[in-house]
């Protein structure tokens, strides 16, 4: 095919986007076209350009297209080359694309692309690609690296990430011929800021109903004033307690009757629970600025009741602390680090016959199954770490480090 012939089937590839899935389509058009056959064997995308290859282009129908121009766009919108970290980079971005691809599947976004043995299981449904990185690592560290990589499926594309290049910079020509290219620091916090503000234009001009609904949740977060998980914590607290009536406080409105009632008084005993993950990314240090913050507020109170333990496939260190020990809370050791099973933290409050007004979870948002038991106590989830984390009840809030 000429030059002109492969631009003209991605044009066309991206007005079926436009056409049938529309944010997808409006991500797309912002995308400049580069061919870069001397380095790209498939496509590639750095949030600015769409990087291809013409035999791979060719070798793909107009709907298979459609699935490639979402597979990079979903890489963009969820940030997967910045947050790799030291995770070991073919692993991260094999389970990146196990999560991207999941994702087109059930939004039915063009045709799954066979021309490749993509990576695609079912079983990752629902998943971030940080779960699908972890249970690959285990099964790595029990077959060996290599022997795994031989059972994976093919990475769909090249992924570039920030530092990629000569000294960052990139090292192939402006067509995007030449070498691998690759972006700055600054150059990566630009574009990813761009396509922040690409996701919020787009969804807008998709309309109602028409982006995932992972991403709407994103956008939400970008677009919505953000409460402060300490400010949330303290309204729900306020929200418990409970009024008492006292003789120390006459009721003013019932002294012209001759007969002398109580008045109101606030009570000031706050029974709540807390439990602390500690299977993922909560630290010690984390642990402690929570529960010192914890502590500021129950200290506004006259007398409290705090059941707080550790968890992660059992339950540790359950000590309960009131008014008279509350010191405890500045020395309490954190402990656990297994799995993770949210459902243990309901089990023992049941086998204890602990029944708080409020239940506190602060987690890392990654539960081996289910969320807890929505009906037996209200519950906030504080989230350190995954931004896109949602749990199906209660509250969830983002813990911010910085703001703590």
């Amino acid at each position: 095919m000429s030059d002109k012939a492969i631009i003209e089937k991605l044009t066309t590839a991206r007005i079926g986007l436009l056409l049938k899935a529309p944010f997808f389509g409006n991500m797309a058009t912002r995308m400049q076209l580069i061919e870069a056959d001397d380095w790209c064997p498939t496509a590639a995308t750095d949030g600015r350009r769409f990087f291809y290859n013409t035999k791979f282009v060719e070798k793909l129908s107009v709907k298979k297209l459609e699935f490639l121009f979402g597979h990079e766009i979903l890489h963009c919108v969820f940030d997967h080359f910045g947050r790799v970290g030291s995770r070991d980079r073919q692993l991260s971005n094999i389970a990146q694309d196990y999560a991207v691809n999941q994702i087109l599947v059930d939004e039915r976004i063009g045709d799954k692309i066979t021309e490749v043995q993509i990576c695609y299981d079912s079983k990752y449904r629902g998943k971030a690609w940080e779960e699908i990185y972890d249970e690959l690592w285990e099964k790595a560290e029990k077959i060996s690296m290599p022997e795994l990589m031989k059972q994976l499926g093919e990475m769909l594309d090249e992924h570039i990430k920030e530092g990629d290049g000569q000294n960052g910079e990139g090292d192939g020509d402006k067509e995007g011929k030449g070498k691998r290219p690759g972006m700055s620091k600054e150059e990566a916090q630009a574009i990813k800021d761009e396509i922040k503000q690409a996701m919020i234009q787009s969804a807008a001009a998709a309309g109602a109903g028409k982006t995932p609904a992972g991403i709407q949740r994103m956008i939400k977060n970008l677009t919505e004033p953000k409460m402060d998980w300490r400010q949330l914590v303290q309204q729900e607290i306020q929200s418990i307690v409970r009024n008492d009536y006292s003789f120390q406080r006459v009721n003013r409105k019932s002294m012209h009757s001759g007969a002398i009632l109580p008045g109101m008084k606030e009570a000031t005993t706050i029974d709540v629970a807390i439990s602390i993950d500690m299977s993922g990314s909560i630290g010690e240090e984390d642990a402690t600025v929570f529960l010192s913050e914890v502590k500021g507020i129950m200290d506004q109170y006259e007398d409290f009741k705090i059941n707080l333990w550790c968890f992660d496939t059992a339950i540790y260190n359950h000590k309960e602390i009131t008014h008279d020990n509350a010191d405890d809370l500045l020395e309490y050791q954190p402990e656990g680090g297994g799995g993770t099973d949210f459902e243990a933290n309901w089990e023992f409050m049941k086998d204890q016959s602990i029944a708080p007004r409020k239940f506190i979870m602060f987690t890392d948002g990654y539960p081996c199954g289910g969320w807890g038991d929505e009906d037996y106590c209200d519950t906030i989830f504080i989230v350190k770490g995954n931004k896109e984390a949602e749990a199906p009840f209660g509250q969830t809030v983002i813990y911010e480090k910085e703001a703590a």
